[in-house]
């Protein structure tokens, strides 16, 4: 049968895909269904078709599946942020355990057989809420010309008013809602993205879950705010509740040193000038209204009782989920395989995260980063943590690496890469292999660059020893995963 848009047909779920939509077949054609879970049988309106496979969207749930769950966000649905959150979180960690595993079998060419030996169970979160530490909102109106702070609706700029996200920390809606009262007290208007007009683009949030430290950060179309001195005053008289439950007043606590208390308090208000039309939230120059440049946090890895602070700009790169970012890496240690002699390259190494817990194990480290401003916050963070045999450099991964490896005969027993989306860089690649360190490991936020990235790194000499997903981000399709490769003798 040929189907056309807006079709409405039953349709049952019997996958899910890359990005954590159900896949059925309504008469042997196949179907991408948003909103469906595995298991369920529904009814979809078919909102695009092309030859061979369609998109719809659920209109109706006949039967549910019995991994479905209710959501605890309203919103989940247009909100393109939670995409699997109608899903069982045991079932989220089984989807993402069977994408990583298929991405190997698929694009990497590996046998089922070599994969199951060496794919370790995925390391899921015990509370899959409230997990981030940085949230940006963009500010705007409603229909009826409101004064609105949310998130975009998916595949659109469209805001949804939500000041409550479920993923963020709970403080944040309290911080939220300040701005905007302060807004609408001064008549500050919203930025809109058609005219190029109005003021407040967007709210960036930054939470230290070690220290309590939260930073916010409004991004402006202007060089300045209508009384910021309001604005620090709504925003430094926020009250939290500590660890025991208690309200705390910020401004009394502000000169206290961070602990690990469970206290949160805001230490950083600024604002970021962005009069660029672009979808680029933060813009380069950046002011701070009152409190410190930076928060601080640290992060440590299970079973040591080390840990690193780390110096977070507005501008910074940090891991958005820290309690799993401390697990992720105490997998790296351990694939590392570090005895205190280990030459070490970081590569896409970011402020220096990995590359300094490598450091507390290793000879020497050298990260290498293509942004200035990382490679700055990386030195900095090794000297606020006195690590002396970490060096970094400025510049793409595939041309910093030959050079170390020519000028400095630089060889390394172990190379670490951790690459944004859409992997290494195929020269990147090739001088790893040239280098022949005794040891490769991998971080991924893509399985399907990883599995391409595999398949060249095994025929170029190497073998996957160990596997494992790790769930950064729960209730979405995406998967962290790291892998320990060793070159063959």
């Amino acid at each position: 049968m040929e189907y056309k848009k807006n079709d409405v047909v039953t349709v049952i779920i019997e996958d899910i895909g890359n990005d954590g939509e159900g896949i059925g077949k309504a008469e042997g054609y196949t179907l991408f269904v948003k909103d469906a879970v595995i298991g369920d049988t529904v009814e979809a309106r078919i909102t695009k078709c092309k030859k061979n496979y369609g998109y719809a969207r659920v209109e109706k749930v006949v039967t549910p599946s019995p991994f479905r769950v209710t959501p605890k966000c309203s919103f989940h649905r247009q909100c393109g942020g939670c995409q699997i959150q109608a899903l069982q979180y045991e079932r989220q960690l089984v989807y993402k355990q069977d994408k990583v595993r298929e991405n190997l079998l698929r694009i990497g060419g590996f046998s089922p057989e070599e994969i199951d030996a060496v794919m370790e169970p995925i390391v899921g979160m015990e509370e899959p809420w409230h997990y981030r530490n940085k949230a940006q909102f963009p500010i705007g109106y409603d229909r009826d010309g409101n004064l609105i702070a949310g998130f975009y609706a998916s595949r659109t700029h469209d805001i949804i008013a939500n000041t409550d996200c479920m993923l963020g920390p709970t403080e944040n809606r309290e911080i939220l809602e300040a701005v905007l009262s302060y807004m609408r007290e001064n008549c500050v208007s919203a930025y809109r993205e058609a005219t190029g007009e109005g003021l407040v683009r967007h709210v960036l949030i930054r939470t230290g879950f070690f220290t309590g430290e939260i930073m916010v950060c409004l991004v402006i179309n202007g060089k300045r705010l209508p009384a910021e001195e309001m604005l620090v005053e709504r925003l430094t008289g926020l009250r939290f509740a500590g660890a025991d439950g208690k309200e705390r007043d910020l401004e009394k606590e502000q000169e206290k040193d961070a602990v690990s208390s469970g206290e949160k308090r805001i230490v950083s208000i600024s604002v970021s000038v962005n009069r660029e039309k672009t979808n680029v939230i933060m813009g380069k120059e950046i002011r701070t209204l009152w409190g410190k440049d930076r928060i601080e946090d640290s992060l440590g890895v299970p079973g040591s009782s080390e840990r690193i602070t780390f110096s977070i700009s507005p501008l910074s790169f940090y891991q958005v989920n820290p309690r799993q970012t401390e697990k992720l890496y105490g997998l790296a240690l351990q694939y590392a395989e570090l005895t205190g002699k280990e030459t070490v390259c970081d590569l896409y190494c970011g402020i220096g995260t990995i590359s300094l817990f490598m450091a507390k194990r290793a000879g020497r480290v050298y990260g290498v980063e293509i942004v200035p401003q990382a490679i700055e916050d990386a030195r900095e963070n090794a000297r606020r943590n006195q690590i002396a045999n970490a060096e970094f450099y400025v510049g793409k991964a595939e041309e910093v690496l030959p050079e170390l490896y020519e000028r400095e005969a630089l060889h390394p027993d172990v190379i670490v890469v951790d690459p944004p989306r859409k992997g290494c860089d195929e020269k990147c690649l090739d001088t790893m292999i040239a280098m022949r360190p005794e040891r490769i490991v991998y971080v991924s936020c893509d399985p399907a660059t990883l599995a391409r990235d595999l398949k060249i790194l095994c025929e170029g000499g190497y073998e996957i020893r160990k596997v494992r997903a790790v769930d950064q981000f729960g209730h979405t399709g995406n998967v962290e995963t790291i892998v320990a490769l060793s070159r063959i003798k």
